[in-house]
């Protein structure tokens, strides 16, 4: 199965195209580049730049995937907005998966429980829980992040994410696993196909 999947909810537009078969998925191209407030701009030259580098055309795509946030709503909007575009013009379906579980499913470990924790402007953070497998326990959430470090301390000693590094001085009693933090559009693909509780955008 070819699958688009693009993710906006941060400073970050991604975009992969990959295959999906056989419980595998495999990565034929990838395009990441940092927007800021550009993402508008930005998600259809990357978009094309993948389809191109993969040597897939859009009718050839089977299903998209589009990362839902938490996030702040004028980048989101744009990743959602075009994947439902896509998926009429298509006739194909789109799925959303929380992208705060595209993070967690890169850093994973069999190390226990750990916090993604992703900035949410205004001196607050977007938060989920996750046990060792990778599965979200509690969240998404938002909240102040010395607030959320008191809140976890008995739940978790490891975090991750651009949150936990904005706001180094509250979580400085926790394990900041290393990995760059951003999201990657085919970690969702990972969420919708063999994880945790996707949505459907369109039938």
């Amino acid at each position: 199965m070819l699958v688009l999947a693009l993710d906006t909810s941060s400073p970050t537009v991604t975009v992969a195209v990959c295959d999906v078969e056989a419980g595998t998925i495999r990565l034929r191209a990838e395009r990441s580049e940092t927007a800021d407030n550009r993402h508008g701009e930005r998600l259809a030259p990357l978009t094309t730049l993948a389809l191109r580098e993969a040597g897939v055309r859009p009718n050839q795509l089977e299903s998209l995937v589009v990362g839902l946030g938490p996030a702040p709503f004028t980048g989101l909007r744009v990743g959602i907005v075009t994947a439902r575009a896509m998926s009429d013009a298509l006739g194909i379906p789109a799925y959303g998966a929380c992208s705060l579980d595209g993070i967690a499913h890169r850093f994973t470990t069999d190390a226990g429980s750990f916090a993604v924790v992703t900035d949410a402007r205004r001196k607050q953070v977007y938060w989920g829980l996750y046990g060792e497998d990778g599965h979200r326990i509690d969240g998404p959430e938002l909240a102040p992040p010395d607030e959320l470090a008191e809140q976890l301390t008995a739940r978790t000693t490891d975090v991750v994410g651009a949150g936990a590094l904005k706001y180094a001085e509250s979580f400085a009693g926790f394990t900041v696993r290393a990995g760059d933090p951003s999201p990657r559009a085919v970690d969702l693909v990972w969420c919708v196909h063999f994880g945790q509780r996707p949505g459907s955008l369109a039938p």
